[in-house]
């Protein structure tokens, strides 16, 4: 993997643009802001479209306040009459009302753009469990929403959530992300990579990959970070993935060079705030960019 270099260096091309469309948060660790970094990461050029204004830092959720559906619509709108966009990453999105937003843009949007790469991170549930998607927003979700997208990147928890079983950790995976892929929209890139950061696995961090076509996925495995750096790992994952879907790269591929990002954020990241830190999202920048072993195996 390699973190590409800021594109212009002399050239007018423009680089692919992609869409965050999630939560703000203001320590930056996670939401759009997060997203928008990674992008850059990746040499695309990072729009967004808030859903949400928390009140967070690196030592938790304190509250939210949704975005009004109508102003978010209009965002969308905005933004798709300007400029061509090659990918969409879903984040956090809150109420019913809001799900409802993005899904009717995103239909219209997509129609005409079969290939689109659009990432679906649902975020379901806090850190310490509080519900931030009322079952109204669920439903819809799973229903309406999911349809519209490609790839699903839920833990292993949301996984189970989505269709509708009980969470029974590491050995209701595969079945779990079987029933979520045959709910995502059809495509090129169509799949789902659960997350195993609910998992007990204390020395391996290990996620479930299942694409389009296959009878069984694959475990893509690495060397657990033990750090304190983990606020938005799931946000800088779904979002590097997009990014590498977005260059052309397999679902396969994209997913494990994703992976490999995101630990490589970690081990990079510096002691920021009293808690839960974030990433180093930009830790490739600059001269001497870095290129990485391939340590995420696959089975």
């Amino acid at each position: 993997m390699q973190v590409l270099p800021s594109p212009g260096g002399g050239s007018n091309e423009a680089p692919p643009v992609v869409l965050s469309i999630a939560g703000f948060d203001p320590s930056s660790g996670a939401g759009v802001t997060a997203d928008l970094k990674v992008f850059a990461a990746f040499g695309l050029f990072g729009v967004a479209a808030p859903t949400a204004l928390t009140v967070q830092s690196t030592q938790g959720v304190r509250g939210a306040e949704m975005v009004r559906p109508g102003l978010l619509a209009d965002m969308l709108e905005c933004l798709a009459a300007d400029v061509e966009i090659a990918g969409v990453k879903i984040g956090m999105l809150g109420s019913a009302a809001v799900v409802a937003a993005v899904t009717e843009w995103l239909a219209r949007y997509s129609g005409s753009r079969p290939e689109l790469p659009v990432v679906l991170d649902p975020v379901l549930r806090s850190s310490s469990g509080a519900a931030l998607l009322d079952e109204a927003g669920v439903e819809q979700l799973r229903e309406r929403l999911l349809p519209l997208c490609t790839v699903a990147t839920p833990n292993a928890q949301e996984a189970a959530e989505l269709c509708g079983q009980v969470f029974r950790g590491r050995t209701g995976v595969e079945e779990a992300a079987d029933a979520v892929l045959r709910r995502v929209r059809p495509g090129r890139w169509s799949g789902v990579l659960v997350t195993g950061g609910d998992l007990e696995n204390n020395a391996v961090s290990e996620d479930y990959l299942l694409c389009q076509g296959e009878q069984t996925g694959r475990w893509l495995r690495a060397d657990r970070v033990h750090t304190r750096a983990t606020h938005g790992t799931g946000c800088a994952l779904s979002s590097a993935l997009l990014c590498g879907l977005v260059r052309g790269d397999t679902l396969e591929a994209a997913s494990s060079e994703a992976k490999q990002y995101v630990r490589e954020a970690m081990l990079a990241a510096y002691p920021i705030g009293r808690g839960r830190g974030p990433l180093h999202h930009l830790f490739g920048r600059g001269p001497g960019l870095a290129t990485y072993p391939a340590n995420v195996s696959s089975e």
